[in-house]
């Protein structure tokens, strides 16, 4: 029987590799070749993709999935859908779900491959019910893992489930690249035998294993098996398609497709691939532990990246040992969109804070109270009260919770939505929903969009400065500020030779070099930043008896309210006690909320709203009361 192949190139591919940085420009140069190669599918949208368009490139994805489609007529379009999160990190309401699966294949996508992260089926039902309603091809995926709970009995007890509700197709989806050869030769076979409809495996070549997973599963019936052309292939991402198409030619399951194709597309993405900076995918010894911390490939890439961002990648190997940790405490959730996140982001919080629980994201708290649906396992009691603190706990679907959101999210998007596309997204992301319109709109953003032009999705460390260039550097820097005095500029920030320096009047400089943070004669000393080192001049604002700063933790984004519109969580003059949430800190895909650790008086708010901050940044000052 011929093996059909679904590539995901312009969905998982680069999500895995680039953390999803390919632009919509790159992806159209390359659709009529790719719809020439004659794949059973392409996976271009869902996932992160959506994600990304809005908070970081400044584009609007619906229209990156029209375009696509407009290029490719032959191919069917596939997405990944997270089920009742759609492609996001929350639940969303049934509403909301349905109206986004109408869209999406209005507007283009012919095949919906839908998971839930915990295989819990109650979470599936609408997104399922949804898309058959609006004539796509739904394919339901089986999330496999590797963990005491989870046995071939449960993977075909909820395969069969997913059949029940009217699934077109089934996938297993080996998203960390656990799933051995012989594993899953009697996997597949069991779901041929038992089940009645097509068997699609996708796998990561995180740990090597990928390209034997497949050849076992086809020999045992696999009917498709997703790949990846090879600029974006081996490594985090899919096996690529050239090897085994090769490997398939001349025997019963021969793909048909001409390598000649592949290879002319793989040339154009090899020159994309040079063009964003980007290495290519390969498997080293520590990604090989992927068979002990169980990373997928799409969060190795993201945990770099996250890190990075905290200054703090130096700490990637204490996460990797964290996070299996984590991952047994909340009930061996499967490593994989949104759980990879909530699992992932906790066991940075807890390496980076060096505190485990003291700092709690809200959807951590969410997941532990049954707000994402039923753990596969139960959850550490101990840790259940530490980051419950007494909160409610629900077995129902999850959904059931949730009132209807897009009359909400139509007033609310107001007159920058220009569709009821754009209502979706608002409803889906509103902070970055509404930056993105307004930045459609001509309107300035400042800091938006973040990666505004082709170039590396991963920054390439720079080489440490000499003493010589430190000390010509600092000098140059003094008689700036000196130069600032004299004028009406109030603020300054600029970087010159691997030194960041941000001047403002009456609040002192930061002066980073190389990653070490510098007092203004050139020292290091001072406060905790994340490389570790110390900025005095942070706590120049700090003084007062009993006056407590409250510093994020994080690098990220200030949001004073909980959503836009609402009323700020505190005002200057509040009286909060400690443990009152004072504001949201956005980071690593996660609305964290940032409690106060004193009662008193809120005495300032340092940050103005939706402005970036930094790790060890002061944003409030409370006077602690007596």
């Amino acid at each position: 029987m011929p093996i059909g192949i679904t590539d995901t190139t312009m969905r998982d591919g680069h999500q895995s590799l680039w953390a999803t940085r390919m632009r919509t420009v790159d992806m159209a140069g390359a659709a009529e070749m790719m719809d020439a190669v004659g794949f059973h599918s392409m996976e271009v949208w869902g996932g992160a993709t959506f994600d990304v368009c809005l908070r970081f490139l400044g584009e609007d994805p619906w229209e990156r999935l029209r375009e696509l489609k407009r290029r490719i007529k032959r191919t069917p379009l596939q997405m990944l859908l997270r089920g009742q999160s759609l492609v996001g990190y929350q639940h969303y309401p049934d509403d909301v779900v349905e109206a986004f699966v109408a869209k999406a294949v209005e507007n283009g996508i012919d095949i919906i491959r839908v998971f839930d992260a915990l295989n819990d089926i109650r979470n599936l039902e609408t997104s399922i019910r949804a898309g058959k309603k609006a004539g796509a091809r739904v394919q339901a995926a089986v999330v496999y893992t590797v963990s005491p709970v989870h046995t071939e009995e449960h993977y075909l007890e909820t395969a069969a489930a997913l059949v029940r509700m009217g699934a077109d197709s089934v996938c297993i989806k080996d998203m960390a690249g656990l799933l051995a050869p012989y594993t899953a030769y009697e996997l597949v076979k069991m779901f041929k035998e038992k089940l009645g409809v097509p068997v699609q495996l996708h796998s990561h070549y995180i740990g090597g294993l990928a390209l034997g997973t497949y050849l076992k599963g086809v020999e045992a019936g696999a009917d498709v098996v997703d790949t990846a052309l090879a600029p974006l292939a081996f490594g985090a991402s899919q096996p690529p398609a050239e090897t085994l198409v090769r490997a398939l030619k001349n025997t019963p399951y021969d793909t048909g497709l001409d390598l000649s194709a592949l290879f002319e597309a793989s040339r154009y993405f090899e020159k994309l691939r040079q063009d964003y900076g980007q290495e290519r995918g390969v498997t080293r010894i520590n990604d090989m532990r992927v068979f002990d911390h169980q990373v997928p490939g799409g969060m190795i890439s993201n945990l770099i990246s996250q890190l990075e961002e905290q200054k703090a990648v130096d700490k990637l190997p204490r996460v990797l040992e964290e996070i299996p940790r984590v991952r047994e405490e909340l009930g061996y959730p499967p490593l994989v969109t949104p759980t990879s996140q909530i699992v992932g982001t906790q066991a940075v919080l807890n390496v980076i804070t060096g505190e485990r629980y003291k700092l709690v994201p809200g959807e951590v708290r969410a997941y532990v109270q049954g707000l994402y649906g039923r753990p596969p396992a139960p959850v550490d009691e101990k840790v259940k009260a530490k980051i419950l603190g007494g909160r409610p706990e629900y077995e129902c679907r999850p959904a059931d919770l949730l009132t209807p959101g897009m009359e909400k999210a139509r007033e609310e998007a107001g007159e920058l939505a220009l569709s009821e596309e754009d209502r979706l997204s608002y409803a889906l992301f509103p902070l970055a929903a509404k930056k993105f319109f307004e930045y459609r709109a001509g309107r300035a953003v400042p800091g938006y969009p973040p990666d505004s032009g082709r170039k590396p999705a991963v920054r390439k460390v720079k080489s440490p400065i000499t003493e010589e260039d430190l000390e010509m550097n600092l000098q140059e820097i003094k008689e700036l500020v000196r130069l600032i005095n004299q004028t009406d500029i109030h603020e300054l920030a600029l970087e010159n030779n691997n030194l960041k320096v941000a001047i403002r009047k009456g609040s002192g400089m930061a002066v980073q070099a190389s990653g070490v943070a510098l007092d203004p004669a050139g020292e290091e000393g001072g406060q905790e930043t994340g490389s570790g080192r110390k900025n005095p001049h942070r706590d120049s604002i700090q003084a007062g008896e009993g006056v407590h700063p409250v510093k994020s933790p994080m690098v990220g984004t200030f949001y004073s309210a909980p959503a836009p519109g609402a009323p700020p969580f505190v005002n200057v003059g509040d009286m909060v006690v400690k443990g009152q949430v004072l504001c949201i800190v956005e980071a690593m895909k996660l609305m964290n909320e940032i409690e106060a650790e004193v009662s008193g008086q809120v005495l300032e708010i340092l940050v103005e709203n939706g402005s970036p901050v930094e790790y060890g940044q002061p944003m409030f000052l409370i006077k602690a009361s007596n």
